[in-house]
This record gives structure tokens, C-alpha cells and sequence, in this order.
């Protein structure tokens, strides 16, 4: 006969799924559906008639009612005449043998066969890698001075849900679900090279973009098919760890590029001479924010055609400018193919997105998409064509203005609390993106100043990891502003202050 579970278990599981923000009828199948799948409710479980389990969890009896009619139609239940509903055996076929949590039985593992040693058998470990970290749960702390994750409050929720139920009509559904394999959405690549592109000087066909799970996914790609142990990346120091990592990952030596208050330089051309690649942040230079001037873009292209080495410019943050008027790229200027382009269409939309796009040669671009293929064959094609239509109409320019004028008014605040607060430190001019650099006296320790600063609810990101050298200048540290509120930064920094002083005291 059918097992039915007992009564104090539905009380107990709908507490669990009572935190999310469903409907009373979503959290009912919510939470029968995980009791199924984690294994709560063994197949053929007798559940309790509609009547009993809304009195137990102090619902209306239709909605357990529409809950329940809702699970047969998708196969999680089955209903029976005159006996209730059941869990439908089907839906656990082939999860037998493993947990609920999806590791073997412990009768498999207990056989005694020896099992793989994977450090030995991963030579170059990603997770040893030194990358910027972030608490998962930033969002709970205070003063959260932190880049790379975006504010609620300024996210356009209308004009982005607009865009997708738009994606979702009957004929849109026919252009993005069926597989693109090396394709990508029409519509997004001619909204790139018409209403993104040309604000950046760059004009490209459509056979010289391809489209990547944001611009890691397009460095990524390019490491992969062009740098291997016998390649030289020149790569700015401090520059970005994640590109930095990526190269390091495909064995390829790394050749630091001093980086001074205008950028990379040029002038030390017998480092350049050794590259078969340079890696640049000319726009707004990572993580000390400078852009690189006019005079060292040209000479930079000289340097690449004398030396025929390659450029891969990471375009990241060029549209958070406060001037209104981004400064031209490095890709409008090469007249030699000399540049490797690498956006961002979601950093200053919404991080989680994940669309970035690369613009080179098509002979590059054809090799980079058959590579994606063998990843991920394409983005998805639905978010594509959702950010094509929000481009179309307009939301995205709409956007940019108003986050410049939002970092812009949070920029000025920032800079003037530090100077009034921590004089002491120099903080290089922000003129745009969405955070400064500071530099502290020779004392200071930024490693300690962020672990102490933590615990006063001050987030702040220690600068070492942005180094090729782990252990150079500990006295610098980056703040972003993306993601704090203006009338918190004032007393962000206050608190900080106070732990800058404490460390000075004791130095």
C-alpha cells in the first residue's frame, strides 16, 4: 500500500521555500516538487487530500487544489479515482543508486577500488589563481565600495521586461529557439555594429563580430586559439587578473608593461620588441581608471606594425564617461588589422547578463566562432534577441545617461569625502567608469585595511591581486561606486578613516 507521510512534515518543508517572493500556489509546488527530487517523498507517497493540506499550512483549499492540478499536468504527480494524489514513480527513474544530493550510495563507495588523485593530475589548478574576491553576500553590508555589480535602484526593470515578454511573442520564439550552432542573433550583431560600434569610431560587417558570454568569455576564446608556451603577452602592471590569469592558464610567458598616470607606455620599446601580443585597457586602464592620450595610442600602433605583434584591446568601461563623449577607441585608429576589439554590452547594464562581442578580422572571427562552438555553441539566443530589442528602442542609450550622471554625482562625493577624511591618501582623477584607484603612504597595509574595514561593514578591494607580483605595493586599493548609494558614501569613508588612523598608529 502507498506510503503516506506524515502530517508534520508539510508544516516544516513550506517553511523552507516561504522566503521566496512566489505566489502562496508556487511555494505549495515549489515546495513538493524539491521533496520529490531530493528524494523526501519516495515514489508511489500518498500526499494528503487537498482539504487536509490546506488546513495544515493555513492556505485556501484551492490553491492547494490548483497546486496539485498543476503538478499532474507536468508529471510530478499522478491522480488516482477515489484515491488521491501520488508521487508519479516515472519522474525518479534513473536516481537510483545516488543521494539525494547526487552522490553515489555509500554501498559504491565503499567497494574499495582506489580512487584518482586530482592534484596530481591537474597540473595548473584554476582555484590557486589569485583573483579579486567578493563576499557572496555583499548586499548586506553598509558600505559596500566594491566594482563589477550593479544597483537595483538604478536598473530599468520596465524597459528590460518590456524587451523580453516582446522576446517571447510566437514569432520571436521561432528566430532564437531553434540552435543558432555557430550563429549568432542577426539582430543583435547589426544593432552592435550600428548603434554600438560607431559611438566608439569602429565600423565592422557582420562577419567581423561574434558575440561571447560577456568580454571573460572573449578573452578567453582569443588565449585559447592564439597564445600557447611559445607566446609573449605584453600585459599591463597592475593590470586585470582575470585576462592575466586566462593567458597565464594556456602557458603563455607574460611580460609586464609598466603602467604610469597616462597609461601603458610606449617608450619602452625593447619590451614591446619581445611580444607577440599586447594585452591594453586603453579607455579607462585597469584598475588605476587612466586613459591612455592620443599621442601613445598612435605610437602604440606604430610599435605593433614595427614589431608585428597583435593588440587585444579591452574596450570595458568605455561608455561610463562623464564627458558625454567616449573617447575614441584603439580599433578606430588601426588601419592594419593590428587591434583585437573585446566589449561589453551588460557591465554597465546588468553584470549577470553576461554579453560581451569581439570585433577583428573575419578569418579571426570565423576561427573564434568554430572554437565557441566546441564551448558553448552560442549565448543564449534568447537574451540576445531581448538585448537587441532594448538596444532598438532606445532603452540602452537611455540607461547610459542616466548611470553617468548617477556615477558622476557618486564620483564627486567619493572623492571629496577621501579628501576630506583620509588626506593622507593620493586618489588618481576618475573621469569616468564606476571606480578610483587610491594609493596610500608606504605604511599602509591594504590587505589588513580591508579584512578590518570588513568587519565596520566597509567593503574595499586590496590592490596587490591587481600586480603580476603578489607582494608589490600593498598600499593601494580600489573602491567602486556602482553599487553604494550616494548618501553612503560619505560615512563609508568615515569609517574608513577610522581604520586607516588605527593602522597609522600602529605602524
Amino acid at each position: 500500500m502507498p506510503s503516506r507521510p506524515s502530517a508534520a512534515i508539510w508544516t516544516q518543508l513550506f517553511q523552507r521555500s516561504s522566503d521566496s517572493g512566489m505566489s502562496l500556489q508556487g511555494k505549495i509546488r515549489q515546495m513538493l516538487v524539491g521533496a520529490i527530487l531530493d528524494g523526501q517523498l519516495p515514489p508511489d507517497a500518498a500526499l494528503p487530500s487537498s482539504r487536509e493540506l490546506a488546513d495544515q499550512l493555513e492556505v485556501a483549499r484551492n490553491t492547494v487544489v490548483l497546486a496539485y492540478q498543476q503538478l499532474v499536468e507536468e508529471g510530478y504527480l499522478v491522480s488516482r479515482q477515489r484515491s488521491g494524489h501520488f508521487v508519479n514513480p516515472a519522474m525518479l527513474e534513473g536516481q537510483r543508486g545516488f543521494t539525494a544530493a547526487g552522490a553515489e550510495a555509500p554501498a559504491a563507495e565503499a567497494n574499495g577500488h582506489t580512487r584518482p588523485d586530482w592534484r596530481q593530475r591537474i597540473p595548473r589548478p584554476p582555484s590557486a589563481q589569485r583573483n579579486i574576491v567578493k563576499p557572496a553576500t555583499w548586499q548586506n553590508y553598509e558600505y559596500p565600495f566594491i566594482y563589477g555589480q550593479f544597483d537595483q535602484a538604478l536598473f530599468p526593470t520596465s524597459d528590460w521586461r518590456e524587451c523580453c515578454i516582446k522576446a517571447l511573442s510566437v514569432m520571436e520564439i521561432r528566430n532564437w529557439a531553434p540552435d543558432l550552432i555557430e550563429r549568432d542573433d542577426e539582430t543583435l550583431v547589426q544593432q552592435i555594429r550600428t548603434r554600438v560600434l560607431p559611438r566608439r569610431g569602429v565600423f565592422a560587417m557582420p562577419d567581423e563580430i561574434v558575440v561571447t558570454i560577456g568580454c571573460q568569455q572573449a578573452l578567453y576564446l582569443i588565449a585559447d586559439l592564439l597564445s600557447g608556451p611559445h607566446t609573449t603577452i605584453g600585459f599591463e602592471n597592475p593590470g586585470y587578473p582575470d585576462a592575466r590569469n586566462i593567458f597565464g592558464q594556456r602557458n603563455a610567458r607574460l611580460l609586464p608593461l609598466q603602467v604610469d598616470a597616462s597609461g601603458v607606455n610606449p617608450a619602452d620599446e625593447s619590451t614591446f620588441a619581445h611580444c607577440d601580443y599586447v594585452y591594453v585597457t586603453p579607455s579607462h586602464q585597469c584598475p588605476t581608471t587612466v586613459t591612455l592620450p592620443l599621442e601613445r595610442r598612435h605610437a602604440l600602433l606604430e610599435l605593433a606594425q614595427r614589431h608585428d605583434f597583435v593588440i587585444v584591446e579591452d574596450d570595458y568601461e568605455s561608455e561610463n564617461t562623464f564627458s558625454g563623449t567616449p573617447h575614441p577607441a584603439l580599433k578606430s585608429l588601426d588601419s592594419a588589422d593590428r587591434v583585437i576589439y573585446v566589449g561589453s554590452l551588460s557591465k554597465t547594464f546588468a553584470p549577470g547578463l553576461r554579453l560581451g562581442y569581439v570585433v577583428g578580422p573575419r578569418d579571426l572571427v570565423r576561427e573564434l566562432r568554430a572554437l565557441r562552438r566546441l564551448m558553448v555553441r552560442h549565448p543564449a539566443a534568447y537574451i540576445q534577441r531581448a538585448f537587441a530589442t532594448f538596444l532598438a528602442l532606445g532603452h540602452h542609450d537611455t540607461l547610459l545617461r542616466r548611470l553617468a550622471h548617477a556615477y558622476r554625482e557618486r564620483a564627486q562625493a567619493l572623492t571629496d569625502a577621501l579628501d576630506a577624511h583620509l588626506p593622507e591618501l593620493r586618489v588618481m582623477p576618475v573621469t569616468g567608469g564606476a571606480s578610483c584607484w587610491v594609493e596610500g603612504p608606504a605604511w599602509l597595509d591594504a590587505t589588513r585595511l580591508a579584512l578590518d574595514a570588513q568587519a565596520l561593514g566597509v567593503l574595499i578591494e586590496p590592490g596587490n591581486v591587481f600586480f603580476m607580483n603578489g607582494y608589490d605595493d600593498q598600499r593601494c586599493f580600489r573602491m567602486g561606486f556602482a553599487a553604494i548609494r550616494t548618501d553612503r558614501i560619505e560615512p563609508g569613508v568615515r569609517a574608513l578613516a577610522q581604520v586607516v588612523h588605527q593602522q597609522r598608529n600602529r605602524a
